[in-house]
Order: structure tokens, then C-alpha cells, then sequence
């Protein structure tokens, strides 16, 4: 089957599944009814897994598996489920591959969830010299590189940690185009936004609860996390909730890996994808935000989302650092949609996270 045609900008669910069905999406095993969000397509773990010693990448003319029989330490068989260990370095296959033409690009970012268990997850694929961008007109399989970093997780053949966004053009807002976009559709809850390469995206200190609650620091020494399963888990078994007792500032412990959420409501139209880009670090020495896909509809009053935060996993680097109520700690970019999906962020697309406030992974039952 001949490729679609492709239309300028992040290309919309239904343009995906068209995708899938010219054979640019190549998988043995059928796409899952809830694998396709509205600008993005989850990416499925395989049947192996690989421990190695270090993380990599490929470089120009060569393949993933030439690499593995050099750093592999040993093979994991996923079909049953493994558990994955915290400081180690994994890269597993994945079920899905492609064939792009040379008008489509592909980007990857781990999946919402992943980054709130503290999981670091990229995407690479042969011939790459970068994580988590694949280049127009390559064809070849995909593989996760999966390290988790707080918690031991639990994965199996079909778990999903990663998403993929496809890209014809150039689909990025400039500052002018943004600031545009901003005073018609209110795109954070901010009358004078700092736009500069992206809207700033501050951290709220103040309290999000009458107990003054900020934020969540991980424990140590867990048991693991099973990634499949929703509401598993009590809260207090894997995490120390922090209050802010009016401070307006916490100091960020190196090595300790922190949620906490924005001071802006965020809102992203139906026209356009968003992403949080990668930290500046001109802010301060820690890092921001592991997943940073922002759906068509997220935070859209008429998908149910009006006055969504967006959550922040942060992790300090190498000194204590104080970051302070009000603090910019990140940047959102918008890019045009190819089309307007069908069905929204929030509306009927199994989101977990339209509406959120200071919220935690969906393995984890809030309250308790």
C-alpha cells in the first residue's frame, strides 16, 4: 500500500493509524485499542531485553545489535516479565518499527508515568547520534534504552514506556507566533508569560492542600513497581509527601528525585502538540521534566481539562540546590498539528492525567 500523504506539522491519530496501515508502522502484533493518543503512538517493549555495561549510542553506518555483542552482559527474556533494577542500564526491543519516507521525521520522549516513576527511558535506533530522534526516511527496528533510577519496576513484553510523534516540516512556534497564540487562546495562566524559545513554566511552592502539601520526595529501599498495573500501589510506602509551612522554597537533596508541579495551569489547544524542552541549565543545577509530550486538549476546558498543571519530576545534580516558589524551571514548546484529531487529551483517549494538580503516577492509589 502506498504511503498517505503527509501534511505539514505533528501528525494526528488518525494519520498514524494510516501510517500503521501503508506499512510506514511496521509491528508482528496488531496495535492495542488504546496504543494511539491523539499526536502520539505508545511504543511496546519486545520479547528480549539486554543488561549492558554502559549506555550508548550506535553512530552513523551502524546497527544496535553490532553494539550489543560488544556491552551486553546478558539477555533478558521479557515474554514473562523481569524486573528491571535500579543503577543498571538495559536496552530492549521494541515491538514496533518503521519505514519512513523522506518527508517524516520521528521523535520519541518517555511516556508521562515512566518519568514519574523516575525511569530513564530514550529511544534509538541504527545509524543514530542522538536519543530520541529518529530522521526522515529511516527504516529499521527501534530499541529502549530503560534505566530506572528511584524504583526496581517490573516490565514484560508489551509495556509501554515510551511514545513516538511524527513530524513533516517545520512545525515549531517562533516567539512571535507563540506570543500570538498565547493571547488567543491563553495558552498558561500568566497575563505577561515569559516567552523565549518556549513559554516559561514556573514551580508552585505555596501549598496545594489546607496541609500546605508541595510536593513528594522518593524513599530509598523500595519494593518494585509493577508498570502494568494501575493503582497498585499505597503512596506512602514509596513516598515522603513534603509541606511547605509558608517557606515558599525547598533545597533539593543530590541524587534525590522529587514530583512537584507547576505554578501555571497549562493549555494546550486543539491544534497544537506541546513539549517541555530540555532544561536550561542557566536556571539552576537540576534537571526538569524526564516526559515531555503535552497532547492536543490537555488542559482544554472543553475536553474537562481546565486548570491542568503540569507535573514536574525533578532531580538535583551534583550540590543541594534551593529552588524557590515562583522559580522558572522549564520551557514549553508548541508545534501546528497536521490536523485536529478526532478525539482530545481527556476526552475519551484514556488519559490519566487531564485535570491534574500535584499528581503522582497512576500506579499509585492517592490518599493512602
Amino acid at each position: 500500500m502506498a504511503a498517505p500523504k503527509i501534511l505539514p506539522g505533528i501528525q494526528p491519530a488518525e494519520a498514524i493509524l494510516e501510517l500503521e496501515k501503508a506499512g510506514v508502522i511496521t509491528t508482528a502484533v496488531p496495535f492495542a485499542d488504546d496504543q494511539v493518543q491523539p499526536a502520539s503512538l505508545d511504543l511496546r517493549l519486545g520479547r528480549r531485553a539486554y543488561r549492558v555495561r554502559a549506555s550508548f549510542l550506535p553512530g552513523l553506518g551502524r546497527r544496535v545489535v553490532e553494539r550489543l555483542e560488544h556491552v551486553a552482559l546478558h539477555e533478558i527474556d521479557l515474554t514473562q516479565g523481569a524486573v528491571l533494577e535500579t543503577g543498571c542500564v538495559y536496552i530492549a526491543e521494541i515491538l514496533e518499527g518503521l519505514a519512513l519516507p523522506a518527508d517524516l521525521a520521528a521523535s520519541a520522549n518517555p511516556k508521562s508515568s515512566t518519568g514519574r516513576l523516575d525511569v530513564f527511558t530514550r529511544v534509538i535506533v541504527d545509524g543514530s547520534r542522538e536519543f530520541d530522534i529518529i530522521d526522515a526516511g529511516y527504516t529499521g527496528p527501534l530499541y529502549a534504552e530503560i534505566s530506572p533510577r528511584t524504583f526496581p519496576v517490573l516490565v514484560r513484553t508489551g509495556a509501554r514506556l515510551s511514545q513516538v510523534r511524527f513530524r513533516a516540516g517545520v512545525s515549531r512556534l517562533d516567539d512571535a507566533a507563540l506570543t500570538a497564540l498565547h493571547s488567543r487562546e491563553s495558552i498558561v495562566t500568566s497575563n505577561a508569560p515569559s516567552i523565549q524559545d518556549g513559554v516559561a513554566v514556573s514551580v508552585d511552592l505555596s501549598g496545594f492542600d489546607s496541609g500546605g502539601l508541595i510536593g513528594y520526595r522518593a524513599k530509598r529501599h523500595t519494593g518494585l513497581v509493577d508498570v502494568d498495573r494501575i493503582g497498585a500501589y499505597a503512596v506512602r510506602d514509596f513516598w515522603e509527601p513534603l509541606y511547605g509551612h509558608g517557606e515558599g522554597s525547598l533545597v533539593l537533596d543530590p541524587g534525590q528525585f522529587y514530583i512537584l508541579a507547576s505554578k501555571e495551569a497549562v493549555h494546550v489547544p486543539p491544534d497544537y502538540a506541546a513539549e517541555m524542552v530540555p532544561f536550561d541549565p542557566l536556571v539552576g543545577e537540576f534537571r526538569v521534566h524526564y516526559a515531555g509530550f503535552f497532547d492536543p486538549g490537555f488542559g482544554h476546558a472543553g475536553a474537562g481539562g481546565a486548570g491542568s498543571r503540569a507535573v514536574l519530576e525533578v532531580r538535583s545534580h551534583d550540590v543541594p540546590f534551593i529552588i524557590e516558589d515562583g522559580q522558572i524551571v522549564g520551557r514549553l514548546v508548541y508545534e501546528r498539528m497536521a490536523a485536529r484529531p478526532r478525539v482530545l487529551y481527556g476526552a475519551g483517549a484514556g488519559s490519566n492525567y487531564q485535570a491534574q494538580g500535584l499528581k503522582l503516577s497512576k500506579h499509585f492509589r492517592m490518599g493512602e
